[in-house]
């Protein structure tokens, strides 16, 4: 007993880590700014791809979590998202419903990735950013677009269509990104991870 508690306390300093990082991974991918297409008031940045390599490399949980902090602390007011925005008056704008779907996109993403065992494959890791860095996240974004802005939810989801081509790219790059540092430390495969802590 005395030799599992140390073990069990290191292995969760070690997940605060890894979440603490990807948050801020998410925060510098927001720096390049913003980019407003075809009159969109939703912008386009690189924050998503963050939010597919969390999912694919941390699992469902704690990609999760890793979005959840970033977005307490733009919640908190501290300017984390692209082009400088945080605080409170960003969950009142017309991006707050894709901003929100980071987090059950990241949580599917990895769900995906952790249900291909302790060598998910390239088309898994490519499914899991389309399913739960895109799909997810449009899900959830551009019905509350339409909402805010007093859209129909066609014309919402057509603006959407601009962000189509940069978004599969980015699923594309993750997934890659993913499956070589899955190569590089297997040991860090969600699944593998589960079955450690299960065992811990």
């Amino acid at each position: 007993m005395m030799q599992t508690r140390p073990h069990r306390r290191g292995f969760r300093t070690a997940d605060l880590a890894r979440i603490s990082v990807f948050a801020a991974l998410i925060a510098v991918l927001g720096l390049p700014g913003a980019l407003n297409v075809f009159g969109n008031a939703v912008p386009i940045t690189l924050q998503t791809f963050g939010v597919m390599l969390a999912g694919a490399i941390l699992g469902s949980w704690r990609g999760a979590l890793a979005v959840a902090v970033l977005i307490l602390l733009v919640a908190a007011g501290l300017p984390l998202l692209a082009g400088g925005r945080g605080g409170l008056g960003v969950f009142t704008g017309p991006s707050v419903g894709f901003l929100l779907g980071w987090i059950p996109g990241a949580a599917l993403t990895g769900w995906i990735v952790e249900r291909g065992g302790a060598s998910p494959g390239s088309v898994r890791l490519l499914v899991a950013c389309l399913a739960g860095g895109v799909g997810v996240i449009y899900l959830i974004g551009i019905p509350v677009q339409a909402a805010v802005m007093g859209l129909p939810l066609a014309q919402a989801a057509l603006l959407s269509m601009a962000f189509v081509p940069g978004d599969v790219a980015k699923a594309v790059i993750a997934s890659i990104v993913a499956r070589g540092t899955q190569r590089a430390y297997p040991a860090a495969v969600p699944a593998v991870h589960r079955e450690r802590v299960k065992a811990g």
